[in-house]
């Protein structure tokens, strides 16, 4: 009983607000890298005169596979950067290693969850990718296939990184819990803010980016039932403090994000 008690004394507690400012933050990277490094800066290095940037799509009279594919190879290639920042990042704040896990996250499902979501709908980016091929059908399947089998490789990562590099013991079934729904949820509420004001209709954010958003992320509902065994923290696990620096920041770029980007902003070259 005394050996019990003492376990369940040392586990760390999170705070909510500051978890929740850490999952806003990297929401918000994960969409301007998308559409803003991704579509945008694409479209507009390879023909593009402007267009518009929001929060849920970039539009333009200029279009190719090449941008429509763009926001997602961003998101990729930041989901590696962000794991090689996170697994050089032993020692640094638990927060921190938060918040690169949760960009990991964020990232790497929706690089991985579109080809998917393609494939089965024939909507979204990667049906544009396709568009017009010899054997569409076969395409479809493939992209519908490839998802699969990355974001399942997806939910892996990020599973091991917030064991292995954040410092969850896997056996913390209620930190686990808090630290994969929190950011589900507060990305869900994101991108409901952040497409409210959108220019180019409310259409486009109940077909694409909500979609794309609840179900892309939904890994982190389940991925706590794919961990794989004898994954272990790498350093003692700390409980993620509350920090006014964090939600200050992330409050100020949510208006930003919300009431600057959600209405539109016109890029030129």
């Amino acid at each position: 009983m005394a050996t019990k008690s003492s376990s369940t004394s040392v586990q760390a507690n999170d705070d909510t607000l500051t978890v929740c400012a850490i999952s806003i933050l990297a929401g918000i990277l994960t969409n301007v890298l998308h559409e803003g490094l991704g579509h945008a800066a694409t479209a507009l290095v390879t023909g593009a005169k402007s267009g518009v940037l929001t929060t849920v799509a970039w539009s333009s009279d200029f279009d190719s596979r090449l941008v429509a594919a763009a926001g997602t190879l961003a998101n990729l290639l930041a989901a590696f950067v962000f794991w090689i920042a996170l697994r050089r990042a032993r020692g640094r704040s638990v927060r921190l290693r938060f918040f690169l896990l949760t960009s990991l996250a964020f990232n790497l499902f929706a690089g991985t969850g579109y080809f998917f979501f393609s494939g089965v709908t024939n909507f979204g980016d990667w049906a544009m990718v396709v568009a017009g091929l010899p054997s569409h059908w076969l395409w479809r399947t493939l992209l519908t296939v490839a998802g699969i089998a990355a974001y399942y490789g997806a939910v892996l990562v990020v599973g091991i990184g917030l064991v292995r590099y954040v410092g969850v013991p896997k056996n913390e079934h209620r930190r686990l819990r808090k630290l994969t729904f929190l950011p589900y949820v507060s990305a869900i509420l994101l991108a409901c803010a952040g497409g409210l004001l959108n220019p180019i209709g409310m259409q486009l954010m109940w077909q694409s980016a909500l979609p794309a958003t609840a179900g892309g992320d939904s890994g982190l509902l389940w991925l706590r039932y794919y961990i794989p065994k004898g994954t272990i923290p790498e350093q003692p696990s700390d409980g993620i403090d509350r920090s006014y620096l964090w939600i200050t920041v992330a409050a100020a770029l949510s208006v930003i994000f919300i009431f600057v980007l959600g209405r539109g902003i016109t890029l030129r070259r």
